[in-house]
């Protein structure tokens, strides 16, 4: 994060025959084409699937404590749904399916359904995988990719499963309209659909299917005009009378939008003539979730541990009842000013990655519970921040007046609603809290030790004498990694501002710019963020400054000593964190779509950003050569000269980190974009051909890990944990659970949202 920082394949779907193509190399490369693109879009049957351990952390509360994170946990469960409504037109309409077809007959019964309706044990297992794959990514795009993924069996075969299915028996109209709703756009892979985006781009739901960039900024330019934030918006664009006419939807659990100053105070609802345009600033969406996110969190407030908490629910409360940003802001306050609890949480409309103009936040929360051996050495490393700070390439000007020393804990995680889960966070995102405020860093332990483990034989493109190391440090060295990049890189660097007022946070007489020696021209002013500012590349611009302030200061021998590393063990950590960077250098491309010349994940562009430069730097620092894999496709090795790190590699990264604060601090986004985006730039030109690369990436991709979580239950007078296995049916059936009381209220909602927006979309 900036969730802010978020701390990614087997193939499926394609069936290649090696025999049929081995007689002429141009039908060889046309068949491995098929197969790469084709694979993209499924999820394999042997995708990694994993529990996320929190027993004996849960274990360890008082009966107080795990009331609080029950009541937590059901608020960002609810929550959570939104991001069915934020991802995809079809998203709520599919998880209903499922959701009605699972709660008739378990995974294991509905098993010898699929055998009676002529599906195979493969196909069944697809079915089962790709249902996994909507529970985890809270809709039918990856959260981590924004690429649209469908079933890896028959249209025929999917309808033939369900109506043969005891639901269907019990609802056969019910389910054949919810069938019709979805079964289209559940198997389209027309090019629009393929991605989420803006416009021609891809599919969003944060804006209306007419809008295009132009609206989005247009829009800004209004949203900015009366201080609002679009955090917790969406916008839908009409015409009337042959004006334009824009809807800003508030996400709130009331629906009226009169008497503002008695419901939340800065929401500003009501109708305002902006420009040549009409603008309609409205609440209620997603108002039924919204007022069960509510609910809980009051029922959490009774088992508050102190009054921080209690108004940090308070603000929150107000904040999605009301739709106001401004109460969410200050719920924020208090929940950095909670140090050190036993249960962490945050909730609310966070991180902009997936919203195509990088403004708009999709919804998350998490509940999670300290480990307190690990966070003892990030309290460490907090301490010795005021130390490593001034270590960082630019003048001291370019840092913040004072560093706000955070919490900075290693979490087990109970809850984690949303598209995905994280290794680190920091937050919280609103700029003008982080630079004079201060902010919480959490590192989620029990996430880190299952999503990161490899097998030696999934290891791409390193060589045989690295891939031991790797698999023995990659653990150590991303711990070390996760804590720089969320401590000293999202928390480190000044933003100059000129307030409404005139006011300036920085002598405008004299601090310069250390690129060109002249005074600095130019800063945000007013009401004007990061995210306004830099919009489409901010996310990912950021991270990649999170990146390399841990590439940089994990060469400080001080910071290995506190992660407990000294002498060869602390080389060793390096390079693999080196090395790890520039293979996940290499492995963005994934995440690149060549018909728009965009990319689809925030931190998967800032590491490809980041090899890059390291390739540039030259004197052999990064190699990078094509050949022919063992199974005779095309493979490539990436290599890293270890000797040459602390000099060339550090120099590099020293002046490249150095130009990214520069133009973030001044809000130089003319020369920000050009240097982001020149390196962002992914081409057959130059010494390597990256769309080539980018097809053998594809071609020996694996998927990302889901994890299944447990759910909780209040009964007799107690709160009980109930846990499942790490598989796909594990997953399916947490989910089929953790609605026990009100699930078909909550789909006949979900469904009544979608059918309501249905006519926005076309």
């Amino acid at each position: 994060m900036s969730s802010g920082s978020r701390f990614g394949r087997t193939l499926a779907g394609a069936h290649f025959d090696r025999s049929e193509h081995t007689q002429f190399s141009g039908e060889r490369t046309s068949c491995l084409k098929f197969e790469m693109v084709d694979s993209q879009y499924y999820l394999p049957n042997d995708i990694g699937i994993s529990a996320l351990d929190c027993r004996e952390a849960f274990r360890l509360l008082s009966p107080k404590e795990q009331l609080y994170a029950h009541y937590l946990s059901r608020a960002s469960w609810y929550g959570g749904l939104a991001v069915l409504i934020q991802t995809s037109p079809e998203s709520a309409n599919i998880y209903a399916l499922l959701q009605k077809l699972f709660r008739a007959q378990a995974p294991q019964q509905l098993k010898a359904t699929a055998t009676a309706a002529g599906l195979s044990a493969e196909e069944y297992q697809a079915f089962l995988v790709y249902a996994a794959g909507i529970y985890a990514n809270m809709g039918n795009y990856k959260s981590f990719g924004d690429t649209k993924f469908i079933p890896n069996l028959p249209k025929e075969k999917f309808k033939a499963l369900v109506w043969e299915s005891l639901v269907f028996e019990e609802s056969p109209s019910d389910i054949e309209a919810l069938w019709g709703c979805c079964s289209e756009p559940l198997y389209s892979l027309e090019d629009k659909v393929k991605q989420l985006g803006l416009g021609d781009k891809g599919i969003t739901t944060y804006f209306s299917g007419n809008c295009c960039l132009e609206d989005a900024e247009f829009a800004q330019k209004f949203l900015d005009s009366k201080k609002l934030s679009a955090y917790n918006t969406r916008l839908f664009k009409s015409e009337v009378d042959g004006k334009r006419c824009y809807e800003v939807r508030l996400a709130s659990a009331e629906k009226a939008d009169c008497c503002d100053a008695e419901k939340g105070g800065e929401t500003f609802c009501g109708r305002y003539e902006f420009e040549d345009a009409v603008f309609n600033v409205k609440r209620g969406d997603y108002s039924f979730l919204m007022e069960k996110v509510c609910q809980n969190l009051e029922k959490a407030m009774a088992h508050a541990a102190n009054e921080n908490q209690k108004k940090m629910l308070e603000e929150y409360i107000r904040s999605f009842t009301y739709g106001s940003v401004e109460a969410h802001k200050e719920g924020s306050r208090y929940w950095i000013k909670d140090k050190g609890p036993i249960v962490e949480s945050y909730i609310g409309f966070i991180e902009s990655y997936r919203d195509p103009f990088g403004s708009r936040g999709e919804f998350e929360g998490f509940v999670a519970v300290v480990n307190k051996a690990m966070s003892a050495r990030f309290a460490q490393l907090v301490s010795s921040a005021e130390v490593l700070l001034p270590e960082l390439p630019w003048p001291p000007a370019f840092e913040k007046d004072n560093f706000l020393k955070p919490d900075f804990t290693s979490l087990d995680v109970l809850t984690f609603a949303g598209s995905g889960i994280p290794a680190g966070i920091n937050i919280p995102n609103y700029d003008d809290i982080r630079q004079t405020e201060g902010f919480k860093n959490v590192s989620l332990g029990n996430v880190l030790a299952v999503a990161y483990a490899t097998q030696k034989d999934k290891l791409t493109f390193l060589e045989e004498k690295d891939k031991d190391l790797y698999i023995k440090w990659k653990g150590p060295s991303f711990e070390v990694q996760v804590g720089l990049h969320e401590l000293l890189g999202h928390g480190s660097g000044k933003l100059f501002v000129q307030d409404d007022k005139g006011k300036f946070n920085f002598d405008e007489t004299a601090v310069r710019n250390p690129e060109t020696g002249e005074l600095i021209s130019s800063w945000y002013k007013g009401s004007e963020t990061w995210d306004s500012k830099f919009s489409t590349i901010a996310s990912s611009y950021e991270e990649c400054r999170a990146e390399c302030v841990g590439l940089y200061l994990c060469l400080n021998k001080q910071v290995l000593s506190i992660f407990g590393h000294e002498g060869e063990d602390a080389e060793e950590v390096v390079y693999v964190n080196w090395l790890t960077m520039v293979r996940a250098g290499l492995l963005g491309l994934e995440f690149y779509t060549q018909e728009s010349k965009s990319w689809r994940q925030a931190h998967m562009q800032a590491r490809f950003v980041i090899l890059r430069v390291l390739l540039e730097a030259g004197e052999g620092l990064v190699g990078l050569k094509e050949c022919t894999g063992t199974d005779g496709r095309p493979d490539a090795v990436i290599t890293l000269d270890r000797s040459k790190i602390n000099t060339v590699g550090k120099s590099a990264i020293q002046r490249f980190l150095c130009k990214l604060q520069v133009h973030k601090a001044t809000a130089d986004v003319e020369g920000g974009r050009a240097l982001y985006e020149g390196y962002s730039a992914v081409t057959a030109d130059g010494t390597h051909d990256f769309l080539r690369l980018r097809e053998t990436v594809l071609l020996r991709k694996e998927a990302r890990k889901m994890f299944v979580q447990a759910n909780t239950f209040f009964k007799d007078d107690a709160v009980k944990l109930v846990e499942y296995e790490g598989s796909a049916e594990g997953l399916i059936q947490s989910f089929v659970e953790r609605f026990p009381d009100d699930a078909e209220e909550v789909e006949a909602q979900l469904l009544e949202m979608t059918r309501a927006d249905s006519t926005c979309w076309c």
